[in-house]
């Protein structure tokens, strides 16, 4: 039985056309493909794919075809010389298709590198593109933000009460502010303070020195007491604390000084009030325990002098026990004064009635005939509720000791004005004596301090006074330089 092969040929005939033509559809649709999106690596992979698939389906069908021919025209022989070829041919078009995708794992990474530095050249186009953009409103916002930051800091900078000064390492002022100015009683502008050592205005050397060491040492300097030295050469006490800021510039220091000089004083104050009213109550006792017998003792001597002939060899004697017991009683009472606590009997009076009567009372009497007196009053002041007898008191006592400080001619000023940050009523006492030294100035109003010579009073007239003022819930100040005498300033508040 004989095969027909021709329906095997057809097939192997209309296959192979069928081949080149799908191949060439293939490369042709690739093709398009690449001309559509050049940039991606993807279409030339194809593209070079579909080329040798395309070689291969040529070579193979050509192959067949002839292959074919020659058998039917019974020439095998020469096929059997072509064969080869053809096989060759095909081979190489697989080998060709294979290297093609071996290569392209290769060219893929080294594309995806490309596309990644690509992407990030394109976004740093993008960014400089928008500051390019907004470059100008970018520059107007961090301009805005700078000025605001520099107005808050300097705003800090001018109105903090406390002192703040920029120094170089050195100690050379660069900037100070409002009340640094007015701490170191400054009028100058503040250009001309700078440059300035900070040493200058401390009134101990050594001070700087010492703040020098701790900077270097530890780079701050916390609460340190110092003794400023004024444009007046007034003396003022701080707290100095200072932090060293390092810069390619030049290291600077940041000083915060506090003034402590009326926080001393108020504590110095209330030290005092405790120390008064201990006193107060140990000379209470005291004075109780001495004046009856003192009592008796003037008594009895008062009656040997009722019998005794002012001739007599005896009666000298019992005068001067009569002048020293006085004498006595009369401390005795002082320190009763000072020490006796009870309310005292208010009333409404004008404080300037007050002080009238008591300089018409002591001026003919007490050696103000040849003092000049000023009565500088503010008659628009209201009545006071007070203890007239005790303010009475209080004014004669400063009255007097203006008289002894001012000496055989001078001037003695009474002032009365209204307080407008308190609203009391004050009445200054100011004369043109000698002064008050300022080592005397914190005990001036301790029991039985007085720089009178012996004889000449008991240093218990301002103790009296001061507590007399602070039972009517006022307080004394006084201001003194030698030389340049003194003021008293007794402050009442207007409603008790």
């Amino acid at each position: 039985m004989n095969v027909s092969f021709v329906p095997i040929f057809l097939v192997d005939l209309i296959g192979s056309i069928l081949m080149i033509v799908f191949s060439f559809l293939c490369l042709r649709i690739v093709t398009k493909l690449r001309n559509r999106d050049r940039e991606n690596l993807i279409w030339p992979y194809l593209l070079w794919i579909c080329i040798g698939l395309a070689c291969f389906a040529i070579s193979r069908s050509a192959g067949h075809i002839l292959k074919n021919i020659f058998i039917l025209s019974g020439h095998q022989a020469l096929w059997a010389n072509i064969r080869p070829i053809s096989g060759a041919i095909n081979t190489v078009m697989f080998v060709v298709v294979a290297a093609i995708t071996l290569f392209f794992e290769r060219v893929w990474n080294i594309y995806q590198l490309i596309l990644k530095d690509r992407q990030e050249i394109q976004s740093a186009h993008r960014e400089l593109l928008f500051l390019n953009q907004n470059l100008e409103q970018i520059i107007d916002e961090r301009t805005t933000a700078l000025k605001t930051s520099e107005f808050k800091y300097r705003r800090i900078f001018e109105v903090s009460k406390d002192m703040i000064l920029v120094t170089t390492r050195d100690g050379l002022i660069q900037d100070l502010n409002p009340a640094g100015q007015s701490l170191l009683d400054l009028e100058a502008p503040e250009d001309q303070v700078a440059g300035e050592p900070l040493q200058a205005f401390l009134k101990d050397e050594r001070h700087w020195q010492a703040i020098q060491t701790a900077i270097n040492t530890s780079g701050f300097i916390s609460n340190f007491d110092i003794e400023l030295k004024t444009a007046t050469s007034a003396s003022k006490r701080a707290l100095l604390s200072g932090t060293l800021a390092k810069s390619e510039t030049g290291d600077t220091i940041h000083f915060l000084v506090k003034d402590v000089e009326e926080r001393l004083l108020m504590e110095a104050q209330m030290a005092q009030a405790d120390k008064l009213a201990s006193i107060g109550e140990l000379s209470s006792g005291v004075a109780h325990e001495i004046n009856n017998p003192l009592g008796i003792i003037l008594g009895y001597t008062q009656l040997l002098l009722r019998k005794e002939k002012p001739d007599s060899a005896r009666y000298p004697d019992f005068k001067t026990i009569e002048k020293h017991a006085r004498s006595c009683k009369t401390i005795v009472e002082d320190l009763l004064s000072f020490a006796r606590t009870s309310p005292p009997k208010k009333e409404t009076v004008d404080i300037h009635t007050v002080i009238d009567e008591v300089i018409d009372f002591v001026q003919p009497h007490s050696g103000l005939e040849k003092i000049e007196i000023e009565k500088r009053y503010d008659r628009g002041l209201t009545p006071l509720v007070l203890d007239q007898k005790k303010i009475k008191q209080v004014i004669m006592n400063l009255v007097m000791n203006a008289r002894h400080a001012i000496g055989a001619a001078g001037t003695l000023t009474v002032t009365t004005r209204m307080d407008a940050t308190t609203g009391h009523t004050c009445v200054s006492i100011k004369d043109t004596g000698y002064g008050i030294e300022k080592q005397d100035l914190p005990r001036i109003f301790d029991p039985f301090f007085t720089t009178k010579p012996t004889g000449e009073g008991t240093g218990l007239g301002l103790s009296v006074s001061y507590g007399i003022v602070k039972s009517h819930g006022g307080h004394i100040d006084v201001t003194s330089k030698p030389g340049q005498g003194s003021e008293f300033i007794v402050s009442l508040p207007a409603v008790p």
